[in-house]
């Protein structure tokens, strides 16, 4: 059978920039030096026995060297010595000048993007307004990999024409990490997910008794402070670092309105992402009342293990993360449907890291009914398959881009149809590739690979943004009616 005819767009290639740099904090190690006192506290003196007009100096030539890389580098500064205060206990007060070269010590750039960009998942973006006749403005998730192979998510805009061409707009030169807010836990959420860990006990169950059914983290704070008397200390340690490590896993950022979504970065904060936050499937979800809210299932990694997360936004500036759970929240490739089903929240899975399941449930962040749709059958999918994002809906039923991996662990793209009303039925999947790696796309990293994480359906065209290599993204498109004829023939 003739592969189906799929344009690839020349003229979009979005490559890895390893100018582009987020500014964290560097906060030397706490080992004992020979006099005693720890390796960061000796930094710390020898700044502050500086004379002024070497702070000044030193602070000027740090100013001129790098706040043309930063759009604002005096509050990236500042916000990096309350750190190293808090950790130092510093009380004394400082110039401003002296202040700011301490933030400057403890700080240091990161290049997000300097190994890889690619795995791309596109959205309708939430403002259409202002664009053309037939226009349509998306927004592309990128997964940008730099030192350590540690991975954030970035952002790129752009417009597809009535015509289907498309345009990307161009990065900005800066990149932010957005501000961290306060959160408001769940206690629910807390207790469940205690008992899952199996570390609920009853200083555990004390603690949260203690807290109302929603708090912040000072309130916890004060609850383990307040009960750890006469409780065994190796209770103590092991249940207020669970209890931390939850709170830690589950926060709110944002970012400036005014700043372009280019320049936003999620970079790990989490403890569950420590090592990277992997492969995010955006989906522009409609709940029944109408009101839209963007979700985005992505892979966690903290050095040992991976775990699906849920990312919530409804502008693409505040963010909410939020740790999954359940017996079927586990593995890479959770991708949510666009709505609910019956009153659920459905979504595709792989559970076993080799087949396709699909999940249900009345919690978009508890996850505990799975059924298996799919298992490897062609020969270019025959290790392993999983989905390239969450299911479009069409007329003729869901459709569903998906990867599967064959001889010499080459990725392949292909498709399949489910049912509208039953999506655990599969009316049909494509017996050859919908896409495989160009001579032009096989060399990098990760070679033989190409791989998306989310498509779009644009008037007459599934417009399909994919990685290739580990190395950059580009843009597909194929006319909808072909591939659905392709998948509904017998």
């Amino acid at each position: 059978m003739s592969a189906l005819p799929v344009h690839r767009c020349a003229d979009i290639l979005l490559a890895p920039d390893a100018r582009r740099v987020i500014a964290k904090p560097f906060l030397p190690g706490d080992e004992v030096l020979s006099d005693g006192r720890s390796r960061f506290e000796v930094v710390v003196e020898r700044i502050l026995a500086m004379d002024e007009p070497t702070v000044l100096s030193t602070l000027g030539s740090v100013l001129a060297e790098f706040a043309g890389r930063h759009r604002d580098l005096d509050a990236v500064l500042r916000s990096n010595f309350d750190l190293a205060a808090e950790r130092v206990g510093l009380s004394d007060v400082l110039s401003a000048e002296r202040e700011l070269l301490l933030g400057a010590y403890f700080s240091h750039e990161y290049s997000i993007e300097a190994a890889a960009l690619g795995n791309p998942s596109m959205v309708a973006a939430p403002d259409q307004a202002g664009l053309g006749p037939g226009e349509t403005r998306f927004i592309m998730s990128l997964r940008a990999v730099g030192e350590g192979h540690i991975s954030s998510i970035e952002f790129r805009s752009g417009v597809i024409a009535a015509d289907s061409h498309i345009r990307v707009d161009a990065a900005r030169p800066f990149a932010e990490t957005g501000a961290r807010l306060e959160t408001k836990y769940n206690k629910d959420f807390f207790e469940t997910k205690l008992y899952e860990l199996g570390a609920m006990n009853p200083f555990a169950r004390g603690v949260l008794d203690a807290v109302g059914s929603r708090f912040a983290m000072p309130e916890l704070a004060a609850a383990l402070r307040r009960l750890e008397k006469g409780v065994d200390h190796a209770t103590v340690v092991e249940t207020s670092h669970v209890l931390h490590w939850l709170a830690s896993s589950n926060y709110r950022i944002a970012f400036p309105p005014t700043s372009d979504i280019s320049e936003r970065v999620i970079f790990p904060r989490g403890p569950t992402e420590s090592h990277g936050m992997e492969d995010v499937r955006l989906v522009r979800f409609v709940h029944d009342d109408g009101r839209v809210v963007y979700y985005g299932t992505y892979t966690a990694f903290d050095g040992h293990q991976i775990l699906p997360q849920l990312i919530e936004t409804d502008d693409f500036s505040t963010f909410r993360i939020a740790t999954l759970r359940g017996r079927c929240a586990q593995n890479k490739g959770i991708a949510l449907f666009p709505r609910k089903l019956d009153g659920e929240f459905v979504a595709l899975g792989r559970q076993d890291n080799v087949n396709n399941f699909l999940m249900r449930s009345p919690d978009i962040r508890v996850w505990h009914e799975t059924d298996k749709i799919q298992e490897p059958k062609q020969p270019w999918e025959l290790i392993q398959l999983g989905n390239c994002g969450s299911p479009l809906e069409t007329d003729a039923g869901w459709l569903v881009v998906t990867h599967g991996v064959g001889p010499f662990r080459r990725y392949s793209l292909g498709a399949l149809l489910l049912d509208l009303d039953d999506p655990s039925r599969v009316i049909g999947h494509l017996k050859e590739p919908l896409l495989t790696p160009a001579d032009d796309e096989r060399e990098g990293y990760v070679p033989n690979v190409v791989y998306s994480c989310g498509s779009m359906i644009v008037g007459d065209r599934l417009i399909l943004p994919y990685g290739f290599a580990d190395v950059g993204a580009r843009i597909a498109t194929v006319r909808v009616d072909d591939l659905l004829s392709r998948l509904t023939q017998p």
